[in-house]
């Protein structure tokens, strides 16, 4: 017991005395520092005596799309330190292609008894998709909260990034550096995000440039980096300087197409991506993106879960955050030709 003593009280940089009180219960001892106790038990892995465990509130669904895109694992990091912090436990459900389905997961969370449930980038996105499920959900009293992605007449709060406002960005900065001829590579056009990042291209184009025809510079495809890779081959087939793309996986693609077909990145062609996902800040080039609220919005949609789990519900309305753009090496001035 005395060198398991010493050994907490290096790893805590407390006294042995104090480490003592904190495992004993005793008062006059500050909460940072108790905090510190526990914490270097748990990175040397000592079981915490029964009364300093954790103890939890409760179990809460989190369903999110694959996390092969890295702003998904960041989203539910986020969600879960949060969550986490009032004693709540996720229990975390990702979507692939072919895999379990959201509804089949919505059941298995519910025969778990949860206590509410996140839905991340969801079917509540897909406009294609019965609302009803998640009405009926509401309808049982389950607590929801839906992120990115708005449902009308669904009784939940929503959180959603500013997806007009990101192209507004984009255009902006491109057209700064002397771009007249951007295109845009988005994902397919069933998913409410998309719709407004099309919406938001159309109206900053007009502002900016004067034109309202675009449907020509608009290339759908997959949120992918095969997805990216076409749609940017098609665009620069029709003599794009620059090009959005609706996901930083997608501003990949781009970038690998166009180094395929002999151009550089920005010199010949410049690339915005969207979400600042983790890692991107060091490719080759560094990739100017928009940069969801992450962090803001990953909280928002917790503490919104936990008000209404509460009985204190958030007012019904879609909680729109403002983006970020974070200009790295992927833009440059248009090159005349």
């Amino acid at each position: 017991m005395k060198a398991r003593l010493r050994d907490i009280a290096q790893q805590a940089r407390v006294s042995e005395a104090t480490v003592s009180r904190v495992l004993n219960g005793k008062p006059g001892v500050a909460e940072s520092t108790r905090q510190a106790v526990l914490t270097a038990l748990d990175v040397l892995g000592y079981d915490r005596p029964s009364r300093l465990r954790r103890k939890s509130a409760g179990l809460v669904g989190l369903i999110v799309p694959e996390l092969t895109n890295p702003i998904f694992p960041a989203f539910a990091q986020v969600v879960e330190s949060s969550l986490a912090q009032s004693g709540y436990t996720p229990v975390l459900c990702t979507q692939v292609a072919g895999g379990v389905h959201e509804d089949d997961y919505v059941q298995m969370l519910l025969d778990r008894g949860v206590s509410g449930i996140i839905f991340i980038s969801g079917l509540h996105a897909d406009v294609t998709t019965d609302p009803q499920r998640y009405v009926a959900l509401r309808e049982r009293g389950l607590p929801l909260v839906l992120v990115n992605g708005y449902v009308d007449g669904v009784d939940a709060p929503f959180i959603s990034n500013d997806d007009v406002a990101s192209m507004g960005l984009s255009l902006e900065h491109l057209v700064e550096l002397g771009h007249r001829e951007i295109g845009l590579a988005i994902g397919p056009e069933r998913y409410v995000p998309v719709i407004r990042k099309i919406a938001g291209f159309r109206s900053s184009y007009q502002t900016l440039l004067g034109r309202s025809d675009v449907d020509d510079l608009i290339e759908r495809s997959l949120f992918t980096v095969e997805g990216g890779a076409t749609a940017a081959g098609r665009l620069v087939e029709k003599g794009c300087t620059a090009i959005v793309c609706g996901s930083d996986m997608m501003a990949l693609g781009a970038i690998r197409e166009v180094r395929k077909r002999g151009l550089q990145v920005p010199r010949d062609l410049s690339v915005v991506g969207y979400d600042d996902s983790a890692l991107i800040a060091f490719t080759d080039p560094p990739l100017t993106t928009i940069r969801q609220s992450v962090s803001a919005m990953g909280a928002a949609a917790a503490r919104a879960l936990l008000d209404e789990i509460a009985g204190k519900p958030s007012p019904r309305a879609e909680y729109v955050f403002r983006p970020e753009l974070v200009v790295r090496g992927s833009t440059a001035a248009v090159r005349r030709r």
